[in-house]
């Protein structure tokens, strides 16, 4: 459980508050090569007009984030779940590295919610909750959320936020404390659909391959069930099959998306409402990103992250049946 915790106006102004309440010109921050694309802007391009370095390293390599971290880092930050590959973070490792340099540890626990995984008992710093996904559950608010122990300097914090503006709205604050009642329902039973999804995709011809944590082909299963126990969290990322030519693969993703649309599962960036949605992660999240950097992270122009909702898994399963069983899929 948090001591403290700041409410603001979205995810990126608490990403925002957190960044501008520690850092100041001259000091180095580290953040992780896999988080949002937004994120990755915020800390790399914005951070260096104020005179802050940042450095990129890929926090699944534990012993490259210990070099980094010793190079007088002052802040290292990961998402507990990485969008949209969905690689799992060992935040108590990484915990462990940061107290040994002397740097905080700020987990952006978005994809998880504090249903799935609960990074300050992990010994992280701060946790940073987009509160418009999951928490809120009804893609009716934007809101985020900075969370951590007495420890930190929360009376700089509130005047950072105060001062730049980032502090939310009133309405939303009293919506997001609605879907907060019903978080533990609507996340088990998104979890629940979205295991039940990924085993099911993982068997069709038309999916190149399935990302879901608690899948045993995942490179991070030990670890997810370690750290989350009972629940893997409601999204699965899955690669359409398709001819390896551009245009073929193009095609496939657009008839794919239409064909998803018409059985009951919009085009959606966002994430974590009560119903499936689907996003482009090469067209949304990450299209700032080079073809190379795309590479790097696994992410392809043929790759769909699903949001599972709270429907009954196999209606989700028959939506999407239908929605592969398409022409040209």
């Amino acid at each position: 459980r948090a001591d403290e915790a700041l409410v603001t106006g979205s995810g990126m102004a608490a990403l925002a508050v957190a960044m501008l309440a520690y850092l100041q010109a001259g000091d180095r921050l580290l953040v992780s090569s896999r988080l949002y694309g937004r994120s990755l802007v915020l800390f790399e391009q914005e951070a260096a007009r104020l005179g802050v370095t940042c450095g990129v390293v890929d926090t699944c390599d534990l012993a490259a984030t210990a070099a980094a971290l010793s190079e007088n880092a002052k802040m290292l930050v990961v998402e507990t779940i990485t969008n949209p590959m969905l690689r799992v973070t060992d935040v108590a490792a990484l915990a462990q590295l940061c107290h040994d340099a002397g740097a905080a540890l700020l987990v952006d626990n978005t994809f998880a919610s504090p249903a799935v995984c609960r990074p300050l008992e992990l010994g992280a710093a701060l946790v940073m909750e987009s509160v418009t996904k999951i928490i809120n559950g009804h893609s009716d608010v934007m809101l985020g959320m900075l969370c951590g122990g007495a420890a930190q300097p929360w009376e700089h914090i509130r005047q950072v936020a105060s001062t730049w503006g980032f502090m939310a709205s009133p309405f939303d604050c009293w919506l997001a404390s609605r879907g907060l009642q019903t978080l533990q329902l609507r996340a088990e039973a998104a979890c629940r659909g979205a295991a039940a999804v990924a085993e099911f995709l993982a068997d069709r011809k038309e999916i190149a391959a399935v990302h879901y944590p608690y899948l045993a082909t995942h490179p991070d299963h030990p670890l997810a069930r370690r750290q989350f126990g009972a629940l893997g969290g409601s999204m699965v990322t899955i690669e359409l099959a398709s001819d390896p030519a551009e245009a073929a693969r193009a095609a496939t993703v657009e008839r794919f998306i239409l064909a998803a649309a018409e059985q009951g599962i919009p085009f959606c960036p966002s994430l974590g409402e009560i119903q499936t949605t689907l996003s482009h992660p090469a067209s949304t999240s990450h299209r700032g990103h080079t073809a190379v950097e795309l590479e790097q992270l696994g992410i392809r122009s043929t790759t769909i992250r699903l949001s599972i909702g709270i429907e009954p898994a196999d209606q989700v399963q028959t939506a999407l049946s239908n929605a592969l069983a398409g022409p040209g899929l």
